[in-house]
């Protein structure tokens, strides 16, 4: 069987067939493939190249059986500082003056080096000056990290890709996941090996996914002062999927003396790691929409089932609880394939209330997820193409867009689908 490549490997191959103009900032959350798609486009593009796994010195040796061209340097893995990472790239330098067509460096959690931002900042503008034929990589898995240090010193020197969850289409070529096993186990492809074997599964998910997320990728990299509270925020989100739930009756449950502004930027936090994220409400009114009440949505299905222990027998014999999984991986296929002009809210008035609001600009289309097979009313619908002439409508399953298809296109087709 051939080895599946996501879209982002073709980005790359784009990017590394031309002269180094800007850096390569690869990012997303934990365990969606940004070093398979990076190892993928490397013996695609045909370039010799230098990996380094910041984090993990010890995983040298298979990267290298792997890919028998990489051009490995031998230095004490102990340093890993910014003096460590000048000396990394002026020896990949070299390698680039001396490379007919070029060089590669890729630099793997980058954001583990301290300042890395403002040295890699002094080394790419020196390459530029002189016209070296070196292209860098840089991969990381704390999106918080990684967005700050290039937006702050290397705005205008780097071109991203985002790597985000895997959908619906890419689980099932690769992985042969039906439908509702995508619903119920998610798009992480690292555990797909594990779905025969649920309680394995489970603990893979949690032991391997979510705490390395929490602990490496938010609490080590953010100042957090309730590193607690944030804990129990994640496990709240993850039960709470789908449901509207304010600040402070989040503080109810959690029962923490914190206040609703730690709160809101806790689960934006957990939003930025790819985890949970509150969705704001849609109205007429900024002010108003950003104090919201938000709509909590995990952003990988996985971690709802998890959280809920719900076998995937059960899971599937309980339509209450099935609804509210597959309203939740609507959410996430919304909110991880949206582009950067498009928000994903909800929508909530009195007795009327849609499921997900995509807004661009002055567009917005208004979405109705129906999982159960009994004819329901659109009255939320209706009262929202009255409020607010959106581009369009959709009801997804129940005779309206059949779940398949809907997971099978980005969020921004809907402003085109009429």
């Amino acid at each position: 069987m051939a080895e599946f490549r996501r879209s982002h490997v073709d980005t790359l191959v784009q990017r590394l067939s031309e002269p180094p103009q800007w850096l390569i900032a690869v990012f997303g959350p934990r365990q969606t493939g940004k070093t398979t798609a990076t190892r993928q486009g490397l013996q695609q593009v045909g370039l010799r190249h230098h990996y380094e796994a910041i984090d993990a010195p010890e995983q040298r040796a298979d990267l290298a059986s792997a890919t028998s061209e990489a051009d490995y340097a031998v230095l004490d893995p102990t340093f890993r500082d910014a003096r460590w990472l000048e000396k990394v790239w002026k020896q990949s330098r070299r390698q680039a003056w001396n490379s007919p067509q070029g060089f590669v460096l890729v630099l793997d959690e980058i954001q583990k080096i301290e300042q890395w931002s403002e040295v890699v900042k002094g080394l790419w503008d020196a390459d530029r000056a002189s016209g070296c034929p070196l292209h860098v990589i840089v991969l990381g898995s704390a999106p918080i990290l990684m967005q700050a240090g290039l937006s702050e010193s290397l705005a205008g020197r780097f071109e991203p890709i985002h790597v985000r969850h895997w959908s619906y289409p890419e689980m099932a070529d690769a992985f042969g996941y039906s439908l509702d096993e995508y619903v119920y186990f998610g798009g992480y492809p690292g555990a797909a090996s594990l779905a025969h074997d649920q309680e394995r599964w489970r603990a893979y998910v949690r032991g391997a996914l979510v705490e390395p997320n929490i602990e490496r990728d938010v609490l080590a990299m953010t100042r957090v002062d309730k590193p607690a509270l944030l804990k129990r925020l994640f496990e709240l989100g993850a039960l709470y999927s789908g449901q509207i739930l304010s600040f402070n009756k989040m503080l109810g449950h959690l029962q923490d003396a914190g206040n609703t502004t730690t709160l809101a930027r806790y689960l934006d936090l957990l939003s930025q790691a790819g985890l949970i994220t509150g969705l704001s409400k849609h109205t007429e009114r900024p002010v108003s929409a950003r104090a919201s009440t938000p709509k909590l949505n995990v952003l990988n299905t996985a971690l709802m089932s998890t959280a809920l222990r719900y076998s995937f027998e059960e899971a599937r014999a309980d339509s209450t609880f099935w609804g509210r999984l597959v309203e939740s991986a609507v959410g996430a296929h919304l909110f991880n394939t949206a582009s950067s002009a498009t928000a994903v809210k909800y929508w909530r008035e009195g007795n009327y209330e849609v499921d997900f609001v995509l807004q661009r600009g002055p567009q917005v289309v208004g979405i109705e997820v129906k999982s159960g097979h009994a004819r329901t009313t659109n009255r939320g619908l209706l009262e929202f193409e009255r409020r607010f002439k959106p581009r369009a409508t959709v009801v997804v399953g129940n005779s309206g867009v059949p779940l398949h298809e809907f997971l099978s296109e980005p969020a921004d087709h809907w402003f085109e689908a009429t």
